[in-house]
């Protein structure tokens, strides 16, 4: 067996075009490591909808120039055999952008290098540039398909590759399973040709066409007095986002020193993850430390990759505290602000996200639509005006990117705080008068991180298997076991739990090694004056409703 083991390794060692990850793994070769070697060799990352994500290293289970050269091969041969690939006379195009993590813009070489020796056109974007600058890149020039080297906000040692198709859009099945296919079928990275150049670097004539593309997220002579904290979290979105403010003409942002610029270790934070517990600390500082004219209205972050925009306001309760609000209130308070001007299309959610957004859109006489977790899925929605999910991500300019943007999410919120200023007004104030005309929509998650993932699928086979039949004294009316499919949406792992008066939603993270639950009460409210109370009750019930969770999962 250990025979086997090392022969795997020596086999890999000797196509690993990459000397950092050749010299770690002669180093466990040499020492006889069966161990890591086995962690290493157990199998390889597998490429779905999510792409590729994983720690970076030596081996076939970790992320690295190998794993990546394979995975643009079976990319390009998926592309190749999708019929004309020809724009204009020419081979079809694929765009490639890359954050600032360790690797990344290696990885993006690498992709350009087998696009060309396939036969396909490349180019790469400048810089470090945020996501969604991908994602608008892809439509804007007219791509057959482009690729984004991130892992968002996971830990320091991780990265990831994420794949879109000529739509702009993150790849749905079957597309997931047949480039996973053409990855199986290379043979050798000997049989991939990578040529040293062939391929185009894009000038910043992309950027400034996105950034003109963000004049479309606001409307014309609107406020634009709120001023603003704002935290890059070590990532790519500073840059872009001051100048986004800049054209728009709000107050230049306050920065958040310590995480103005990237950096691959995150210095300053556990997870580069605004949800994460600590990760707004210096947010909140910052924002402490001004005062007067200076004093911010709102706080804005971007996670590392600036797809995702959490946004903070100062607690009424208290003049020198901030708290940061929920995806899904800041999902509310943005389709408030389109319905307010007029806006008209679908306004689409994912399942996990709060049931708030249909009576928005129901009142507003739009259509609305739920799907599965993922932009991928959101960013499909016929019609598609607004789509939100509550992991931070908001989609508020579907024409010029069809995926999660937290550059135009921070713009349109910074619009909407302006609006509220100048009326002697907060979001919060905003939140309120929801809460009041269509029920306090109260979520809240209970989120378990593992190392090991046999305890999310037991967990998973737990639930199933001895279902609940109420939580926290409410009895469960309708249990939807989502691996079945259902007449709206394809089949995902998950369990969707209809509670008299709340929602449960259990399903594992598609990116983290995490087991999710998604918890959502709705309290009627006559008003403003019955809104503590309903408050109390919320957080009372969501408390209970984690405990008896967290007991039925066995987690």
């Amino acid at each position: 067996m250990h025979d086997e083991l090392i022969a795997q390794a020596q086999a890999w060692l000797a196509e690993d075009p990459d000397p950092e990850t050749r010299t770690e793994l002669a180093r466990l070769i040499d020492a006889g490591d069966h161990t890591e070697l086995a962690a290493r060799f157990s199998g390889t990352l597998q490429f779905g909808t999510a792409g590729l994500r994983g720690e970076l290293g030596a081996g076939p289970m970790r992320m690295n120039r190998s794993v990546v050269i394979r995975a643009a091969a079976g990319l390009a041969a998926y592309l190749k055999k999708q019929g004309p690939s020809q724009r204009e006379g020419g081979a079809g195009l694929v765009v490639i952008g890359y954050d600032a993590r360790h690797k990344s813009h290696d990885f993006a070489q690498d992709t350009a290098a087998v696009m060309t020796g396939a036969g396909l056109r490349a180019a790469v974007l400048p810089r470090p540039l945020p996501t969604p600058v991908l994602a608008f890149a892809i439509r804007h020039l007219g791509a057959v398909a482009g690729v984004e080297v991130t892992a968002s906000h996971n830990p320091p040692r991780d990265n990831g590759y994420k794949v879109y198709l000529g739509d702009g859009s993150q790849i749905v099945p079957p597309a997931d399973i047949d480039i996973a296919a053409e990855i199986a079928a290379v043979p050798s990275l000997t049989t991939v040709p990578r040529p040293t150049e062939g391929w185009e670097t894009l000038d910043d004539s992309v950027l400034d066409a996105y950034l003109a593309r963000t004049d479309a997220v606001l409307s014309e002579g609107s406020p634009r007095t709120a001023r603003t904290v704002y935290t890059a979290m070590h990532g790519v979105g500073k840059d872009v986002l001051l100048a986004a403010f800049a054209r728009a003409g709000f107050p230049a942002p306050v920065l958040v020193a310590e995480q103005a610029d990237p950096d691959p270790e995150f210095p300053t934070v556990a997870f580069p993850n605004p949800e994460e517990p600590g990760a707004m600390d210096l947010s909140f500082a910052t924002a402490r430390a001004l005062s007067g004219e200076a004093a911010p209205d709102l706080i804005i972050a971007n996670d590392p990759d600036a797809d995702r925009c959490a946004v903070a306001v100062q607690d009424r309760n208290d003049g020198t505290d901030w708290r940061m609000l929920r995806g899904d209130e800041v999902g509310a308070l943005l389709a408030a602000h389109l319905v307010r001007r007029g806006a008209t299309g679908t306004f689409a959610e994912s399942i996990v996200s709060s049931s708030l957004l249909g009576r928005i859109a129901e009142k507003a006489g739009l259509p609305h639509v739920e799907t599965l977790t993922g932009f991928k899925w959101i960013a499909r929605a016929e019609g598609l005006r607004f789509g939100y999910e509550e992991a931070l991500g908001y989609c508020v300019d579907p024409e010029g990117v069809r995926d999660k943007d937290g550059i135009t999410a921070a713009l349109l919120i910074t619009e909407l705080a302006s609006q509220l200023k100048e009326e002697g007004r907060t979001l919060l104030d905003l939140l309120d008068d929801l809460a009041v005309e269509h029920g306090l929509h109260a979520t809240d998650q209970l989120s378990v991180r593992v190392e090991d993932l046999s305890l999310i699928a037991a967990a998973m086979r737990r639930l199933r298997e001895q279902p609940p039949t109420e939580l926290a004294g409410l009895p469960i009316i309708r249990t939807d076991d989502l691996t079945k499919g259902t007449a709206e949406l394809p089949p995902t792992d998950g369990l969707r739990y209809t509670l008299d008066g709340a929602r449960v939603i259990v399903r594992p993270s598609g990116t983290e090694p995490k087991l999710k639950c998604y918890l959502e009460v709705v309290i009627p409210v006559g008003s403003h004056e019955d809104l503590p109370a309903a408050r109390a009750k919320a957080t009372a019930l969501l408390e209970s409703i984690k405990r008896d969770l967290s007991a039925a999962a066995g987690i």
